[in-house]
């Protein structure tokens, strides 16, 4: 039954009359929970309650399939209103962003364009920027993006996906570029000729790369709210003396909101990424998926009213 949810809702995840439909009508059915609402307002004012209470972000404008020059040139401006906002309100914030949303399905010249344009305004500012990565069918695309960029600007990471088969080819590539990676599992659904099928082994290789990637002395962050892999990385914290300024953990905004406070209290880095924007309707449903137990928030959220 899980797995037939999972399927449903990243099926839903793509539909462009949703994604329509969904900003025409705003945030609703319960995805309030999991985005920051519509604004770079609402945004900065979830920030500073999670500065407040000892957290750090990383702050995403949603946006997906962006087929004109200009949406995608509208998104760039929005990052850099946002990377300005944190700025003025002295926000201890980082930036996410997709690069479809950039224009990766239009031209690789508007990517780059509007990644300069971003990463400089994020040099001005001292705001790092990561580079969320998407389904397998851009992954290629988004690291080669990367390595370029990386050659000019030292504020810049990305996301490793641990589900892949390739992920630990792409590990020990990049390592020569000592960069700053997100590591999570994957939210995608891939055929099983490019992804493992089986959680027990996208699970193994995760804690494969988290060490490559800790041991190797690289920055890491580890996306994560399973238990498991929380007490893996403590370990190896233990086992390896990793210091505690050369690692973090990430979870969503809305989802395990004690361990969140938890991790803090324990002396973690605790990274909250908080999404914002009016095109939060794949998101949302990519939420759903990973865990059932969100619908059930969901289903509160409507009919409790």
């Amino acid at each position: 039954m899980e797995q037939i949810l999972r399927n449903f809702f990243l099926f839903l995840s793509k539909n462009k009359f949703f994604t329509k439909l969904a900003k025409k009508y705003g945030l609703r059915f319960g995805a309030g929970r999991f985005v920051a609402g519509e604004s770079v307002e609402n945004a900065a004012k979830v920030i500073k309650q999670l500065n407040q209470k000892g957290m750090v972000v990383t702050v995403d404008h949603l946006g997906e399939f962006i087929d004109s020059e200009q949406e995608a040139r509208q998104a760039a401006d929005e990052c850099v209103e946002m990377i300005e906002k944190i700025a003025e309100h002295q926000l201890d914030s980082q930036l996410s962003l997709k690069m479809t949303s950039m224009g990766l399905d239009i031209s690789e010249a508007l990517v780059m364009e509007n990644m300069r344009k971003i990463l400089d305004a994020g040099k001005r500012h001292g705001v790092f920027i990561t580079i969320d990565m998407e389904d397998y069918e851009r992954c290629q695309k988004t690291i080669d993006i990367f390595k370029e960029l990386k050659e000019t600007y030292d504020n810049i990471g990305t996301v490793i996906q641990a589900y892949l088969y390739r992920t630990v080819g792409d590990i020990e590539e990049l390592n020569a570029y000592h960069p700053n990676l997100r590591l999570v599992k994957g939210a995608y659904k891939e055929s099983p000729k490019v992804a493992f099928p089986d959680k027990r082994d996208v699970d193994d290789n995760y804690k494969k790369i988290i060490k490559m990637h800790l041991l190797n002395g690289n920055y890491t962050a580890i996306a994560t709210h399973d238990d498991e892999i929380i007490a893996y990385t403590k370990h190896l914290e233990k086992e390896h003396s990793i210091p505690r300024d050369q690692f973090e953990f990430q979870m969503l905004y809305g989802i395990r909101v004690e361990r969140q406070e938890e991790l803090t209290a324990e002396g973690y880095k605790m990274r909250v990424y908080v999404p914002y924007g009016t095109d939060w309707y794949g998101y949302f449903m990519r939420r759903l998926a990973e865990r059932p137990a969100n619908v059930a928030f969901v289903l509160k959220g409507v009919f409790g009213k």
